[in-house]
């Protein structure tokens, strides 16, 4: 049976949901679910809640926690990864409140914009040395990570990482029934399709029974846009470029330059949008934390059902050879999305079997879509080159390319505002120091 290795298992939530899905995998009775965080209590609580739901599920799987990250991944055939390099307090903070300074605000800052950039510079080289631990102790393993920045990072492995690695999201299973339901239209019988990058992917088409219900969708979208309400800025992109785009609103709203402008604050109110809504998040998480923890880790009775991340759906079908289709985070080799670069990482459907994962080809993306990708490409392929050449003039490229940060600042600014970054950060940007 097949060892599963969870690097930043001190998500406790995510590991539930993950390796508790694992759980309800019959061939994966027998398996080993190896541990591993370097905080060494929050470690402790995964491994004892997971214990807690291996004996209220009756599965019969193996849970070890290891300090050694190299012994953990020994052996693996499938390595999930969530990390967060740096985590909220001081890293997050730094991301969003230097920029402040500036006049740049932000709502999640995890994908691209600046504090986008700085969380890849400081996730890509430990993600390379998990790439070079895996190619010694288990070189034939899956590389599966939920990993934000989702593009960059795995377009880094993919590109240098040596390792077979994929990226997953959310997002793109639950685009077009969220959509349907905030419209008040049936989500049953649909049939869809989704292609672009990660967090700005684009529901190219949907259909009931052959009949396109995009016409509909635009006209419940362009009536529920006359009142307030949470999923504005995607109804607008939707209605000025044609698509839905799968992440929410409140991270779109600073993949794109229209929507959080200095000059133009009431676009904030108009558009409902969250400015720091990441940091608030994570503050409620934090305080939530003990009740939250005295239910999932010292609970003798917890259950789970399986969710719809893709990990397990993954794992199972490369078990049984049972194909299963995703959404997935590849390399454009052989442009897959032929409008956009081949260095680009894309988010297209993806077959898993026992082969492994097989990209589908979707061609052209309509050219409005296409070059709004290219946006945040631009952006993601320049972090890479600042990542691997450790060359800091590539940081300012990515920032002064990045559509939200060169539409609020100067050329000086984004510099200056990217050199204080970069010493703000100097624990985790050594090289760059």
């Amino acid at each position: 049976m097949p060892k599963i290795t969870f690097l930043g298992a001190g998500s406790t939530v995510f590991a539930k949901n993950v390796l508790g899905d694992c759980m309800h995998v019959s061939a994966l009775e027998g398996s080993e679910f190896a541990l591993y965080d370097i905080d060494p209590q929050r470690l402790k609580d995964s491994e004892s809640m997971l214990n807690n739901l291996k004996e209220s599920t009756g599965r019969e799987v193996t849970v070890k926690a290891y300090t050694d990250r190299k012994e953990a991944l020994r052996g693996a055939k499938y390595v999930i990864n969530a990390v967060q390099i740096g985590g909220y307090d001081p890293c997050t903070i730094t991301d969003f409140e230097i920029p402040k300074r500036y006049g740049l605000q932000q709502t999640i800052a995890d994908t691209v914009g600046i504090g986008g950039i700085f969380r890849n510079l400081r996730t890509i080289p430990v993600l390379l040395d998990f790439a070079r631990d895996m190619e010694e102790v288990c070189p034939n393993a899956w590389f599966l990570n939920y990993t934000n920045p989702m593009a960059a990072l795995t377009g880094t492995l993919l590109r240098f990482g040596g390792i077979k690695a994929v990226g997953l999201c959310h997002s793109v299973q639950v685009c077009a029934p969220y959509l349907l339901k905030s419209l008040g239209m049936e989500t049953d019988n649909l049939q869809y399709k989704i292609a672009g990058i990660n967090h700005m992917a684009w529901l190219l088409e949907i259909t009931r029974d052959g009949v396109d219900l995009y016409p509909e969708i635009k006209r419940r979208a362009a009536e529920k846009q006359k009142a307030r309400h949470d999923d504005m800025v995607r109804f607008e992109l939707m209605l000025r470029f044609g698509y839905y785009v799968t992440e929410s609103s409140e991270h779109n709203a600073e993949y794109h330059p229209y929507f959080i402008k200095g000059r133009y604050p009431e676009l904030i109110e108009r558009f409902h949008i969250p400015l720091d809504e990441y940091p608030r998040r994570c503050v409620e998480q934090i305080n939530k934390w003990t009740a939250m923890r005295e239910d999932l880790v010292n609970n003798k009775q917890i259950s789970h059902a399986r969710t719809l991340e893709y990990a397990s759906y993954i794992i199972e079908a490369m078990e049984t050879n049972k194909p299963f289709t995703i959404g997935g985070n590849v390399l454009n080799t052989g442009r897959l999305i032929s409008n956009l670069p081949e260095k680009a990482c894309v988010e297209v459907p993806c077959l898993v079997d026992g082969n492994g994962v097989t990209p589908t080809y979707v061609g052209e993306l309509p050219e409005q879509l296409a070059a709004l990708n290219r946006t945040n490409i631009n952006t993601q392929l320049l972090t890479i080159e600042a990542a691997i050449t450790r060359k800091k003039e590539h940081i300012y490229h990515a920032a002064l390319l990045d559509p939200h940060t060169a539409s609020e600042l100067s050329i000086d600014d984004i510099v200056s505002l990217c050199d204080d970054l970069i010493e703000a950060h100097g624990e985790w940007l050594p090289q760059f120091s």
